[in-house]
């Protein structure tokens, strides 16, 4: 049943002129021209057009528009056309169509008038499909009418509850995968971020405490080469070629070797500085700063000067000027973070970047930035783990409970702990088992992980005391705490094991208690420590197996000399006390403290023309009396013949006579005679 005959049954309103031919029977062909002559459109078109005041005028229009409606679907349906946009105008609203669009349209709908009736029957699924569609839009609209502010205010409610939900999905992803990305990095990989101690005190402080001097300068800022290790100051001069290169010498098993390398200027200067350090007079050093402001070992000893003077701003300055020359001067391919980059400290030129990334290292601990110093010693054990030139593992436990990395402490130690040994290590050995009592005291952790920590944390340091018996009364004598009488009377920690370790170990143990006994001063820590005191007396009372293997052990027979570096370095004085007379015997500068014995010599220096190669022993007395005398740089002729033993032995009494008068003019005092305060007026004083 057709569309047409289906709305005369509801009784609704059909367009009789409008009236269609008589549908063509299979294979008749008729001439339609003449039936197509009623269709007359422009009255329809006039008939819409006499709608459209009516619709805006005021009478029943709602019914009236619904009828005009109705009456322009069935012609547009009496009349389709193949193409589907002819189609599409149909289901439009007739009363927001343009009028050439509609006349487009129904020209199109007249010329093939019986075609098209037979696609209409054979597509009714297609217009009614349309038509639900239609009535789906008006429903649509009609419910965003109705839409109150109260509605339209609750659906922008849940887009915002909606985009804030996946922000924070996104945050979470983003916070597991770094998470997983920090678990699975090198355990010594170094971050940039956290070698600028502006990232750690802003984490303290807060960034306008931090900042608010730099933004008051900014705008009279110079500018200077951007940098990892140090932020350039604005009252240091200007960055200019220092005469320092580095170049990539070899890449061996997955590591690249570099080297710092002096130019012929550089060289130069660095033999001023050699002259100005054996006149012991500081203001040649500063002269020749004035002339090579970037002079890098002038900068190290001037900077122990300024410490010694207890000008620390001065000194952390010159230090942090040192590493910005070095920084300005990296290869391309040297990589801070990669842990793939390595330099030699046995070669002079690399010497002094170890020193400065040192003591720059000291100096922020001090300053309160234990993360960034944490970094920092990481990066210093990178550079050359083969050899530990300044043996960085005796000082990283310190810096991680400092800055509170228990985790990386603790990971440190099982990762490490065979192929080092670090369980022979009097830090280690207490340092970790300190790492285990801090985190058994997290507010996040389950009663579960709370005890197998503490459990870890009690049996670690019951074997450190056992093992290393002499560190217990020295730690509480710094840290002012009286032991029980019972602890005192044991010989297990008695005045006996002070006496009978050996002399490697005395030096280890020094160095750790004078370095950490700051962080074992908590009341807490010290109740936990007595209480595992009880517990290894109990089981040294009870031999336990443990206790018997260790007084059969011989350790710690010989030191290696980068110990001996890294005491002197650590200025701590109960280690430096329990160093051995062959070490404090050779003079220690600070540029260059205890070189190694077997270092790789670039450049030297160049011997000085001898002018009195044949005088007397009374003028080379007189000459010895000059701050730049060398005797073995004078002496250092090819003597062949029957006259080298006798020459061999004036040497060593012109040495014995230099060192006498050196020593009696060191020691000679004038005493200023006693001034008397005089009244003034007559002037009748008497001198006495």
């Amino acid at each position: 049943m057709s569309s047409r005959s289906l709305r005369k049954l509801r009784g609704e309103r059909v367009q009789e002129p409008l009236s269609l031919p008589a549908e063509p029977r299979p294979g008749q062909e008729g001439d339609e021209e003449g039936e197509d002559e009623p269709l007359e459109l422009p009255p329809l078109r006039k008939q819409r057009r006499r709608k459209r005041p009516k619709a805006a005028a005021g009478d029943p229009q709602p019914a009236q528009l619904s009828e005009v409606n109705v009456e322009n679907d069935e012609a547009l349906e009496e009349h389709p056309t193949d193409e589907p946009s002819s189609i599409n105008l149909t289901l439009k609203d007739s009363l927001t169509e343009e009028d050439d669009q509609t006349e487009a349209t129904l020209d199109a709908e007249n010329e093939e008038p019986g075609t098209k009736n037979d696609e209409l029957e054979n597509k009714p699924d297609t217009l009614q499909t349309n038509s639900r569609n239609k009535s789906k839009r008006k429903k649509k609209k009609k419910k965003n009418r109705n839409n109150t502010p109260a509605d339209a205010q609750e659906s922008v409610a849940d887009d915002i509850d909606s985009i804030l939900r996946e922000i924070q999905g996104s945050h979470e992803f983003h916070h597991q995968s770094h998470s997983h990305s920090t678990e699975t990095r090198p355990l010594m990989y170094v971050e940039h971020r956290n070698l600028n101690p502006e990232t750690e005190l802003k984490r303290y402080f807060g960034a306008r405490a931090v900042l608010g001097e730099q933004r008051l300068r900014q705008r009279h800022r110079q500018m200077h080469r951007s940098t990892w290790l140090i932020t350039p100051k604005d009252g240091w001069p200007r960055y200019t070629k220092t005469g320092i290169s580095m170049q990539l010498l070899e890449t061996k098993g997955g590591a690249q070797y570099f080297t710092f390398e002096h130019s012929r200027d550089y060289q130069q200067a660095q033999f001023k500085f050699l002259d100005a350090v054996n006149s012991m007079d500081p203001n040649n050093i500063l002269a020749l700063l004035h002339v090579n402001p970037h002079h890098i070992d002038s900068l190290l000893q001037l900077s122990d000067i300024c410490r010694m003077q207890e000008d620390q701003e001065m000194a952390r300055d010159l230090i942090e000027k040192a590493i910005y020359c070095f920084e300005s001067a990296f290869h391309p391919a040297f990589s801070l973070t990669s842990g793939k980059s390595r330099l030699d400290y046995r070669r002079p030129e690399n010497r002094s970047f170890f020193l400065a990334l040192y003591r720059h290292m000291m100096f922020l601990e001090k300053r309160g930035c234990p993360r960034t110093a944490l970094e920092f010693c990481k990066l210093i054990r990178g550079l050359d783990p083969e050899t530990e030139p300044l043996c960085a593992l005796l000082m990283i436990d310190f810096m991680a409970l400092r800055a509170r990395e228990y985790s990386f402490l603790i990971r440190l130690y099982e990762e490490w702990k065979f192929h080092l040994n670090l369980s022979q290590l009097p830090n280690f050995a207490f340092s970790v088992p300190l790492a285990y009592y801090h985190i058994s005291h997290r507010e996040n952790l389950s009663d579960i992980e709370r005890t197998q920590n503490v459990e870890r944390a009690n049996r670690l340091i019951q074997n450190a005391l056992i093992v290393f018996p002499s560190v217990l009364m020295p730690l509480l004598d710094k840290c002012s705490v009286q032991a029980d009488q019972a602890v005192l009377s044991h010989k297990f920690f008695g005045y006996e094991v002070q006496t009978r370790q050996p002399s490697a170990l005395k030096q280890l143990v020094a160095l750790f208690v004078g370095r950490n006994w700051m962080l074992w001063k908590d009341a807490g820590i010290i109740t936990w420590l007595e209480e595992n005191v009880k517990e290894v007396l109990r089981r040294v009372d009870a031999k336990d197996p443990l206790v018997e293997s260790e007084n059969k052990r011989n350790r710690y027979q010989n030191v290696p000399r980068n110990i001996y570096r890294h005491i002197i370095l650590s200025e701590i004085k109960e280690a430096i006390a329990t160093l051995p007379p062959e070490v404090t015997a050779q003079p220690v500068m600070g540029y260059d403290p205890l070189p190694p014995l077997d270092g790789i010599i670039t450049y030297t220096r160049p011997e000085r023309v001898n002018q009195a190669a044949g005088g007397n022993t009374l003028s080379l007395f007189f000459r010895s009396l000059l701050p730049n005398f060398n005797l073995q740089e004078d002496r250092r002729q090819q003597v062949e013949g029957e006259g080298a033993e006798e020459q061999h032995e004036l040497n060593q009494g012109v040495n014995r006579l230099m060192a006498a008068m050196r020593d009696m003019l060191a020691n000679i005092r004038f005493q200023e005679p006693p001034q008397e305060e005089y009244q003034d007026g007559d002037g009748d004083g008497e001198w006495d």
